[in-house]
């Protein structure tokens, strides 16, 4: 039998999401081998090879080396927020295609450079937003695109933490990330929003931003006491989004806030025919035979599967589009145009709060 033609991969950043989400998710891929990775600390990229890497996989503490592998198809870029822009552009021009981790850069400009690159290369950039894949956000993504909402002209994303703020890597080094909860995991809600109204027209935005608990020493965090003076970015923001249509978004987003509200990577969204929200799991809310009604859809197995591999996690269907889109040329889920837009928001938050203006789009 004849041996199935494997595509070779790289992976750029052996960090924590490249060892909790990418690199497990690609070996359950019969389709795919990771053959390279690349981190500046070696030891990192040689811990990767040992444990996710196939027969004569190799270590580069350098991505231009990497990238100068010419059986190399793909790469899968794990690095902070700052070099996503550089590392993309260089790896399409390398003949890549790209899976960049969210957020798709640290500014708009960067974000904006990487999508022209993709056109230029006519190679694949997508974006890791895997909360799309969740059956929760399949479901209501459809619901949505049949109408069942009707016209979503409110919506809300959430993502709020008590008290989890990640201390360790540079994940409170603004230089290096451009922000904290907002760009962190303020951009998988406002991700989850945008896609499942498709709505992508921005009118304005307003914003405030945060800094508020970040000197505390007693913090009662998830991960144990923060550095305060590396603590550099804000610890919440908020964003109040108007659409060109007339529709409101409410972005709410957290590390750290005195709240018992808390819930992350989730959208509410009201409509003309029914509203939906996923803070008990997802209940859509509508007027049935003049009553007031709750549908609470039975996920996870229990009732009807909705698509194909629902019980997958959603880091692996990610994945499994993204090759599925290379090999058969199917369409991404997560196109670059979508995850700009996202990019150009949350820019305008930090904007707006910084100015005490409305930015304009």
């Amino acid at each position: 039998m004849k041996e199935l033609k494997k595509i070779k991969i790289g992976i750029i950043g052996c960090g924590g999401i490249a060892n909790n989400k990418h690199m497990p998710a690609l070996l359950e891929l019969d389709n795919v081998e990771m053959v390279a990775f690349c981190d500046i600390d070696e030891e990192k990229a040689q811990k990767a090879v040992k444990e996710f890497g196939a027969k004569g996989a190799k270590a580069y503490i350098d991505y231009q080396d990497l990238l100068k592998d010419k059986n190399i198809q793909a790469v899968h870029i794990c690095t902070p927020n700052k070099s996503h822009a550089k590392i993309t552009i260089a790896s399409l021009e390398s003949d890549k295609h790209v899976m960049c981790e969210k957020p798709m850069a640290k500014t708009a400009k960067e974000a904006r450079t990487m999508l022209e690159a993709a056109k230029r290369t006519r190679k694949l950039l997508t974006i890791g937003y895997q909360n799309r894949y969740r059956e929760d956000s399949q479901y209501l993504y459809k619901a949505c695109q049949r109408g069942d909402l009707g016209e979503i002209y409110m919506a809300k994303a959430h993502a709020i933490r008590r008290r989890a703020v990640p201390t360790w890597g540079v994940f409170l080094n603004e230089e290096e990330q451009g922000g904290g909860p907002l760009i962190d995991i303020g951009t998988h809600a406002l991700d989850l929003t945008l896609w499942t109204m498709n709505n992508y027209k921005v009118k304005s935005v307003k914003g405030s931003v945060y800094r508020k608990l970040a000197d505390q020493t007693e913090t009662g965090n998830a991960w144990g006491d923060w550095d305060t003076k590396a603590y550099t970015v804000e610890d919440s923001a908020f964003g109040f989004i108007t659409m060109e249509n007339g529709a409101t978004i409410f972005l709410e987003s957290s590390w750290a806030l005195n709240t018992l509200d808390v819930g992350e990577a989730q959208t509410t969204l009201c409509g003309t025919k029914a509203g939906a929200d996923m803070k008990e799991g997802l209940r859509i809310n509508k007027v049935d035979f003049n009553e007031l009604t709750t549908v609470k859809p039975s996920l996870g197995g229990e009732g009807v599967a909705f698509y194909e591999g629902s019980a997958e996690e959603p880091e692996v269907t990610e994945a499994k589009t993204f090759y599925n889109a290379i090999i058969n040329r199917t369409e991404l889920t997560v196109k670059p145009e979508e995850a700009l837009v996202v990019t150009e928001i949350l820019e305008a938050i930090y904007e707006s709060a910084k100015t005490g203006k409305t930015i304009e789009f």
